[in-house]
């Protein structure tokens, strides 16, 4: 019974998604915002990013971790930024020993929606249709971050079979 926590990375707005999955049914836990203030240096940014998590990973003690894959960006400086926020995102659930799986942003909703090109809508429609017992405001970015979880779960179990 894997708790798993899914993350949609940014530097701006990170989501943070978490399920407990059994045989046949998924739970959500909880979800959420990580917002590291935006005129800050960047130093301090990505230290947000990562105790934040941790904060998240302490409280909710996920046995796997998920988090989306960087798309290219038109703007390279952009993109950097991107990388190094995910790169923290990435490294902080693996210094606690949890391992991290990566999955593409088309493939996340695929499995979601059935459409590897589905907007933020609909993904947030269908996480709410999947996660019926989902407490509190949901917002892109965490629906994301639950998409994220989901997928994993969903990939998981096809693994296993």
């Amino acid at each position: 019974m894997p708790i798993i926590l899914g993350i949609d990375p940014g530097l701006v707005t990170t989501g943070y998604g978490v399920i407990k999955q059994t045989k046949n049914t998924i739970t959500p836990i909880a979800h959420g915002l990580i917002k590291p203030n935006t005129k800050a240096p960047m130093a301090e940014r990505l230290k947000t990013l990562n105790q934040r998590l941790l904060e998240v990973i302490d409280l909710y003690h996920p046995d796997e971790a998920a988090i989306e894959e960087t798309f290219v960006n038109k703007n390279p400086m952009s993109a950097l930024k991107l990388g190094m926020a995910r790169g923290v995102l990435l490294m902080t659930p693996a210094l606690k020993e949890i391992p991290v799986y990566e999955y593409g942003a088309n493939k996340i909703k695929k499995t979601i929606v059935g459409v590897g090109h589905a907007d933020k809508d609909q993904v947030m429609m269908m996480v709410g249709r999947l996660l019926p017992k989902i407490m509190g405001i949901l917002t892109p970015d965490s629906a994301d971050a639950l998409a994220v979880a989901l997928c994993h779960a969903h990939h998981a179990l096809l693994r296993k079979i």
